[in-house]
């Protein structure tokens, strides 16, 4: 007889607003206490402690506007936040620091997060929904110097970029973009050419999220449907619908590959995380908590697999905290 979900290990109040974005740290020179940041509609990024599971630190660089990104670069103490003021910033919270050291003003006005890849030791690429309703500008950090702008074909309705992930096979290979749009398709992105690789409709409507894991070349979206499409991508570099598995509830604010590869987590409308295996999507468990929309899910890279969790944010202002490994 299968298990019964599990309940959360534990939950983070004190937001005081909805959650739209989760990302853990556990790595650093310390042993391994994880923090956890979020991002809130008031604008706040808070730095969790998740052995005390209170807030040691609430960061203002947004302008009181919603943070629906937090990336970190590195270390915990590198952190990149992006929020509707149009401003992604840049933080430096060694030695206790909270002020921001730099800042990027995208001149976008939609809720498409940026997305990060580290190409060399100290310095990243950074994908951002342009000004221009259609493009996605790239650019190099901490420099902030422009890499290219990614513009669709004249005539193609692809609308507004709505999710990105930046992506390269290994350290040697060319970076690639691959991004979600407002249409239902998912593009496949050459940056050192400028030009799409591969396109394929992937929804009926606007593809809120999307996650890929490069080693199999297999990728996830989800969107306000009651579908989740899984595609990949042959040696040609052509994207193709691998399945879809259709949902009991639509609406799908996020998806998250565990870095393991086993299994994925997504982000409900209905309120509920799901849980399904990679390999086959074969439906592992449903967590049932919330109240409200959940905005977002992020899984731990804590050197310990038993130590590993996952924390889904929600407009119920609340962040709970889920252990879902098997105790062997």
């Amino acid at each position: 007889m299968a298990l019964p979900p599990p309940d959360p290990q534990f939950v983070l109040r004190g937001t005081s607003a909805a959650v739209h974005a989760l990302r853990f740290s556990c790595g650093g020179q310390e042993p391994d206490v994880p923090v956890l940041f979020s991002g809130s509609e008031n604008g706040f990024v808070h730095v969790w402690n998740l052995e005390t599971h209170r807030a040691d630190t609430a960061l203002d660089g947004h302008g009181r506007k919603s943070v629906y990104c937090v990336e970190t670069m590195g270390s915990r103490n590198r952190l990149l936040s992006q929020g509707r003021d149009q401003r992604i910033c840049l933080w430096d919270l060694a030695e206790g620091r909270t002020s921001v050291t730099d800042s990027v003003f995208t001149e976008n006005v939609g809720f498409c997060r940026c997305s990060l890849l580290e190409v060399a030791e100290g310095r990243w690429l950074m994908a951002t929904a342009a000004r221009a309703l259609q493009e996605v500008q790239v650019l190099e950090l901490p420099s902030k110097t422009s890499v290219c702008t990614l513009k669709p074909e004249v005539g193609a309705k692809l609308g507004m970029p709505m999710c990105l992930k930046l992506w390269q096979l290994n350290c040697g290979s060319p970076p690639l973009l691959l991004a979600g749009y407002e249409d239902g398709s998912v593009v496949l992105w050459n940056l050192s050419m400028g030009k799409a690789l591969s396109q394929l409709v992937c929804h009926q409507e606007p593809v809120m999220s999307l996650d890929f894991d490069s080693e199999k070349a297999k990728g996830i979206s989800g969107s306000s449907e009651k579908v989740l499409s899984i595609w990949s991508l042959n040696e040609q570099q052509n994207l193709q619908v691998y399945k879809t598995h259709k949902l009991v509830n639509a609406g799908i604010s996020d998806i998250t590959i565990r870095p393991d590869k086993k299994i994925l987590a997504t982000a409900g409308w209905d309120h509920r995380i799901r849980i399904f295996g990679w390999k086959k999507l074969k439906p592992l468990a449903v967590l049932d908590y919330h109240t409200a929309t959940i905005h977002c899910v992020c899984f731990s890279d804590h050197r310990n697999p038993s130590g590993r969790l996952l924390a889904a944010g929600s407009k119920d202002h609340r962040i709970s905290i889920w252990s879902i490994y098997t105790q062997t």
